[in-house]
């Protein structure tokens, strides 16, 4: 199965390999990103449920707090949340792993630099499955990787199709990746024009998920503040630059906590400036205790993922990437009027 095309897919030997290391390992873990969404925990919970239903235990480590939106899902409570555990008792599980999961990330610094450290330094087996551009190899076992899934959700279908395991997808599993993917896709709005993930959600579906019960806990459970933050962040702090088709939107720290912001609270503000004519790249500016988080969205052709490992050290997909600036939100904010013209004739896409 590996092609000269895309070298991270798994061989039939590689799979069969996975499999013995499924039945022989005893302490597998499953881990996803920082700041993790619904893809990184819908992927992370519907593995964990499938290989449950096959009879094999594994724990859910993710670097820190569920979004309240996803937090309905089936075995959530169960998830190990690092910065909530002591480093003891995290260092341990780790040290203790015969076989890591990797989920929705394509590089160890992407779990932040605390759990970075116990990931690197365990000598468990590393799988990664993702669909982030340019996975660094050297730092797994075996990778599962293909940029144009349109989740790591999708991937992890897949991969279980591989492993001969989908006959153990419950229910449980089936709404884990249907969330992945469905949040993933801005509800099948972008990445979303490759007939398999209709397949595959056909699927799910006919394994018991209720699209529209979903719909509604994925998308419809804002909390008053969540909602009035983002009435504040479109009327308030909305800058268009017209002349580059780019919108961006700067919350500080103490407007986030104005609204008593939490985890997952900003998610979708970023994509509300794409439904303006000619709006063609959306940003939103977040400030944390040291950095500003910049989270880049954009529609056509434009490759924000270039813009944002270019000027903002990070990465991501061709239309939502994310990165980092350690500049005040004021120079960050010139920074990008600064880097804007040098993608001018990029930026003039028109629907």
């Amino acid at each position: 199965m590996k092609t000269a095309n895309n070298p991270n897919i798994l061989t039939t030997i590689q799979i069969n390999a996975i499999r013995q290391l499924l039945e022989n390992t005893k302490n597998i873990l499953i881990t996803t990103h920082h700041n993790p969404d619904g893809d990184a925990i819908g992927s992370s919970m519907a593995l964990y449920h499938t290989l449950k239903s096959a009879g094999i235990e594994s724990t859910v480590v993710v670097p820190n707090t569920i979004p309240d939106s996803i937090s309905w899902i089936e075995g959530s409570d169960e998830i190990l949340i690092f910065e909530e555990q002591d480093s003891s008792r995290i260092d341990q599980v780790f040290a203790e792993a015969g076989l890591i999961f990797c989920l929705d990330f394509n590089a160890p610094r992407r779990v932040g630099e605390k759990m970075q450290k116990p990931l690197e330094a365990s000598s468990a087996v590393k799988i990664l499955i993702d669909h982030h551009p340019q996975p660094q190899t050297s730092a797994f076992d075996y990778l599962y990787s293909e940029t144009s899934a349109s989740s790591t959700a999708e991937l992890v279908y897949k991969f279980l199709q591989l492993l001969e395991f989908e006959k153990h997808i419950n229910k449980a599993a089936a709404e884990s990746l249907y969330t992945g993917i469905v949040t993933d896709t801005g509800s099948f709005s972008f990445s979303c024009n490759d007939p398999d993930i209709y397949l595959i959600t056909a699927d799910l579906i006919k394994r018991g998920v209720d699209a529209e019960l979903l719909h509604r806990r994925i998308f419809d459970t804002f909390s008053e503040k969540r909602l009035r933050l983002m009435g504040y962040a479109i009327h308030q702090k909305l800058l268009v630059l017209h002349t580059f088709h780019t919108a961006i939107i700067s919350l500080t720290k103490e407007e986030l906590e104005r609204f008593d912001h939490k985890a997952g609270d900003t998610e979708g503000i970023v994509n509300l400036p794409l439904s303006i004519s000619n709006i063609n790249v959306s940003i939103l500016l977040t400030e944390r205790d040291d950095l500003i988080r910049l989270s880049f969205r954009s529609k056509g052709d434009f490759e924000v993922n270039k813009l944002a490992g270019e000027h903002f050290d990070g990465g991501g997909h061709r239309n939502a990437a994310g990165g980092n600036s350690e500049l005040s939100m004021q120079e960050t904010i010139e920074k990008i009027k600064t880097v804007l013209p040098l993608y001018l004739n990029e930026l003039q896409y028109q629907i």
